[in-house]
């Protein structure tokens, strides 16, 4: 079936995401760690607080949003460089709530679900899709950044529940959402889960996944981390980023081909 984009007189144009290859996963995963450990950075080692830090890397994120909106096809540097932006806003968002507003991450937790279900009906009842291969529209790609931002925020939010609150530690914690996303996986390609259903769940899960992997990576013995820093662990993670986006726009592997 045709997807009715002139009716809502929007911008028509090529997709603007990625295909869904194990590129993009890797890619998406490290982008969650440097969220967390580079939110980690910026807001203790370099003295900013968290209003500081938000302030700039709200700002950044906007810049490059606009960036991404005027782009008229998928181009890797900017979208891949938009989703570690919007990683660590998301990362600062929940750390807003809960460190300087003292909400619990219970509640938090809750709240982010909710909003990120109302953008998802919303999505669905104006566009009757949420696939991400018909990202084609100035409208759906609105409702693609914001579902993004909720899930960054939400995965934060389920994330330090369980590793702080609950105090399951970092490493079991990523285990136990690496095993969410492999039931996931199965679900879809053994008992042929809805594939948009499918996608969505795991893109939350791989927030925590990511900041768990980031903050075990990143902490000191003392708090069951290796102990690694946020910077050195940044940096690998970012070097790695840019590695497999340079390879992604030379060969175009991810380039999603409308027929």
């Amino acid at each position: 079936m045709k997807d009715k984009d002139h009716q809502s007189g929007a911008q028509v144009m090529l997709n603007k995401v990625p295909e869904i290859t194990l590129f993009f996963w890797v890619i998406k995963i490290l982008c969650t760690t440097v969220g967390e450990t580079g939110a980690d950075f910026l807001n203790t080692k370099l003295n900013l607080g968290l209003n500081g830090v938000t302030l700039i890397m709200g700002t950044i994120l906007a810049v490059t949003l606009i960036f991404q909106f005027k782009s008229k096809k998928y181009v890797p540097g900017i979208y891949w460089f938009a989703v570690v932006l919007i990683s660590i806003v998301g990362t600062l968002i929940t750390d807003n709530l809960t460190d300087r507003l003292g909400i619990p991450l219970m509640i938090t937790t809750i709240v982010f679900t909710v909003s990120l279900s109302i953008v998802f009906a919303v999505w669905y009842k104006r566009e009757k899709t949420l696939s991400i291969h018909t990202i084609i529209t100035t409208r759906r790609e609105a409702f693609y950044w914001l579902a993004i931002l909720f899930t960054f925020a939400l995965g934060t939010a389920a994330g330090d529940l369980l590793a702080e609150t609950i105090n399951l530690g970092y490493l079991l914690s990523a285990i136990i959402f690496g095993v969410l996303i492999a039931s996931v996986a199965i679900s879809h390609f053994v008992f042929k889960v809805n594939a948009i259903l499918a996608f969505w769940i795991a893109y939350i899960l791989t927030r925590p996944l990511g900041a768990s992997i980031g903050d075990y990576l990143s902490q000191d013995l003392s708090n069951s981390g290796l102990g690694l820093g946020t910077v050195l662990t940044s940096m690998i993670f970012l070097a790695t980023i840019l590695v497999a986006v340079i390879y992604l726009a030379i060969t175009k592997k991810d380039v999603i081909r409308i027929k």
